[in-house]
Order: C-alpha cells, then structure tokens, then sequence
C-alpha cells in the first residue's frame, strides 16, 4: 500500500500542518470540510500546498517523522519549491505533471 506525506495551509505562509496517509484526497477533503477535529481544523489548514508519493506507508511514516522534526523556514521553502504560488493542490493531486503547472493552466483555460 502506498503513502503519501502531506502538508496543509490556512493560507500562503500562514499555520501549516504535516500528515501522512494512505487516501491523499480523502484525507485532504477531511481537512477542507473540517471532518475531524483537530490542529488542523482549529487553525484553518484547509489548502493542501505540497505533497510526496511513497511507496508503502511505511516509508511515509518516516518521511512525516523527519519533516516534523524539520524548523518552519525549511517547510516553507519545500512548499514554494513545489507550489510557488501556493495554490491548492486538492483537484490535482493525482496528476501526473507538476501539479502547480497542472492548477495555473487550469486558471489559464489551457
């Protein structure tokens, strides 16, 4: 089974939040209806801004676990390295393409 490690924004530079899961948008869809109660849901993490795809759960487990160790400056620059613009990847996290490409053609009409 697959994992995947993820992380969520109230807005752009604003609260984050790290998780891993098995089911990306349905977990990321639990965050934006605010499904569960938690971190998350009390401070508005609702826009999924950068995620990575590993091959067990196992493996994402460990990655959560060292970016959780990792300082908020070296979060935030991950983030912008993969959604500069910090767009919302929900409708897009399972394409294959740079998924930030993927959500300014969408806005483009492309």
């Amino acid at each position: 089974m697959s994992g995947w490690v993820y992380i969520m924004a109230s807005k752009r530079n604003g609260t984050i939040y790290t998780g891993v899961t098995s089911d990306l948008q349905g977990r990321a869809y639990e965050h934006r209806t605010s499904a569960t109660r938690g971190f998350a849901s009390r401070y508005g993490c609702t826009l999924l801004v950068w995620y990575e795809r590993h091959d067990s759960i196992v493996e994402a487990i460990a990655r959560e676990k060292e970016l959780k160790k990792w300082r908020r400056d070296w979060k935030l620059h991950l983030i912008e390295g993969f959604n500069p613009d910090w767009g919302d990847l929900f409708e897009v996290c399972y394409e294959k393409d740079n998924p930030a490409d993927a959500i300014r053609a969408r806005q483009n009409g492309i």
